[in-house]
């Protein structure tokens, strides 16, 4: 049974994107969904290695209902390109909200032995993943964080992603100030952090809306060491700000695609 959810589960993987959108249709969509779901429980995993691009190769423990970008090679492709053309070896690079790794992954081939990655992520399952993704491609230079990014030191309410994210890609912490339900974790400002670790010469942000509270956290570092930043944007309102508070610390602003920013120096 095993072998077989293994080769069902690598079907669906590779299943072309103009194929799965079958699911979407009257009747046809719903018993293609269901029969699906008997067939492959809806937290099933495999392992595959990217097919294509800068991270072609690396192996990926992924779902293979949401996994198809990541195994194509396909997920944000303007962020792996400018990923791609700005880190060089030896340097350091912080991936703020690194769910399973994909980024974390990238930039230990680009920044090498003598680099250094520190991936955080808070939700505590996709730490896991994080963790087993980074041991399958026997690599060395890159920490997990078990944590996540904020404008002051402490501990803060994560809410993680509920079971229809089979990824957990979108759990958040609380805003500021607000009563919440879930789990206190452990957040860092970035300025605290690179007192006691190797400051960044590269950032990936993609904190699902903790954007601002990140640069609050952050005015030291990115002042004194001017290490380049993708955003990842989560609405209008939220890019306005980032771009704001950016270009007060002395940044340009880039649009990579219709939701990243690059802030150079």
């Amino acid at each position: 049974m095993g072998a077989s959810r293994n080769l069902l589960a690598g079907l669906i993987l590779r299943t072309p994107v103009r194929f799965r959108s079958l699911q979407t249709m009257p009747v046809v969509g719903d018993w293609i969904h269901n029969l699906g779901h008997r067939l492959l429980p809806s937290d099933e995993l495999i392992w595959t290695r990217v097919r294509r691009g800068p991270a072609k190769g690396m192996w990926l423990e992924l779902n293979p209902r949401t996994g198809h970008d990541y195994a194509s090679g396909r997920a944000e492709e303007s962020v792996q390109i400018a990923i791609a053309k700005n880190l060089k070896p030896g340097m350091v690079f912080y991936d703020l909200g690194a769910n399973i790794g994909f980024f974390s992954l990238l930039a230990s081939r680009l920044v090498g032995e003598a680099g250094k990655i520190f991936s955080f992520e808070p939700d505590p399952v996709t730490a896991g993943r994080l963790r087993r993704n980074i041991e399958k491609n026997q690599i060395q230079n890159v920490v997990v964080i078990e944590a996540g990014v904020a404008s002051s030191t402490g501990k803060f309410r994560f809410l993680p992603a509920n079971s229809s994210s089979p990824d957990r890609g979108v759990g958040k912490f609380a805003a500021m100030g607000e009563i919440s339900p879930g789990e206190a974790i452990q957040c860092y400002a970035l300025d605290d952090f690179a007192r006691e670790r190797a400051h960044p010469h590269a950032i990936k942000c993609d904190v699902e809306g903790m954007e601002v509270e990140v640069i609050r956290g952050a005015r030291s570092v990115f002042s004194s060491f001017k290490p380049l930043i993708v955003f990842e944007i989560h609405s209008a309102a939220n890019g306005v700000e980032v771009k704001s508070l950016c270009r007060g610390l002395g940044y340009e602003m880039q649009s990579i695609d219709a939701d990243h920013l690059l802030a150079l120096q």
